[in-house]
């Protein structure tokens, strides 16, 4: 294990999920000496892949911060919950003291392949409420008492390649993304005074569970099953990419690894592609 966060505390959104962003961060984070908190909407977000009928969601994660060496809290609660946020964030600071970096991963991807002028008005708020709204919030609670030690901090907040690219069948998804880094570039702005850095990254093509209900519903549409759709639709995927493939969940924690330590300390305001080359602005 790797002292390099040694003494910080993590606090991870969106990490019950077996196979998200989320929990490969908490875990990478734990490695490098950070003690972690994760928060997810739900104890035990469900799973569509085969084996993961067991998962036990954030106590899990805990579980395997502890194994690593580490300390971690397990809170329950929707970034889009004003109320949930500050109890969580209340109960990471009641139990650790502080939070050092904050790594937002919780969103929701919504209805795909559905235009514009089909969308329904409810599904775009909800996508606004937890995506941007959320990120919002987030950032709100933590960053208050990032400024009130004034002993600097990190932020990152998970964006999307559809947060720099149009994504027909998912404007809704594309455009609380892009407003996610407006508000990354206007907090870094704010928050430069007190050596706080805000960064976003653009995640391209990963297999995670953010794309379970399109699968699901998409296989049961072809009649196929859920591994198959996925073999297919992950090869037509790869095939995409100039480095041909998609992306692994670890690739990510690497990239915020980068972001929240001391290695990065004059980077602020930036959206940083992940994609295999796939776009390149």
């Amino acid at each position: 294990m790797s002292n390099t966060l040694s003494g910080k505390v993590a606090f991870v959104t969106g990490a019950g999920s077996r196979r998200g962003f989320g929990r490969a961060i908490a875990l990478r984070l734990a490695k490098e000496g950070a003690d972690v908190v994760v928060l997810d909407k739900f104890a035990a977000p469900k799973s569509a892949w085969a084996g993961d009928e067991e998962w036990k969601g954030l106590d899990e994660v805990v579980q395997e911060i502890e194994a690593i060496g580490r300390k971690g809290l397990a809170v329950v609660g929707g970034i889009e919950n004003t109320a949930e946020v500050e109890a969580a964030v209340k109960n990471a600071i009641d139990k650790f003291g502080k939070i050092d970096i904050l790594v937002n991963c919780a969103a929701i991807r919504g209805p795909v392949g559905i235009p514009v002028v089909e969308g329904d008005e409810k599904e775009w708020r909800l996508m606004f409420d937890i995506n941007t709204i959320g990120s919002f919030i987030i950032s709100k609670a933590v960053a208050r008492d990032m400024i009130r030690r004034n002993e600097g901090g990190k932020i990152v907040h998970i964006a999307s390649a559809a947060g720099k690219i149009g994504a027909p069948g998912s404007a809704a998804y594309a455009a609380s993304k892009w407003a996610v880094i407006g508000l990354v570039e206007s907090l870094a702005l704010e928050l430069a005074p007190y050596n706080i850095n805000v960064n976003a990254i653009n995640p391209g093509f990963f297999a995670t569970n953010l794309r379970d209900n399109d699968a699901v519903e998409k296989s049961a549409k072809a009649g196929v099953t859920i591994e198959k759709f996925r073999e297919e639709e992950y090869k037509m995927l790869d095939s995409m990419v100039p480095l041909k493939r998609m992306g692994k969940v670890e690739e990510i924690a690497d990239l915020i690894f980068f972001l929240v330590s001391d290695q990065s300390a004059y980077i602020t305001g930036q959206d940083i592609n992940i994609n295999g080359g796939h776009y390149m602005h």
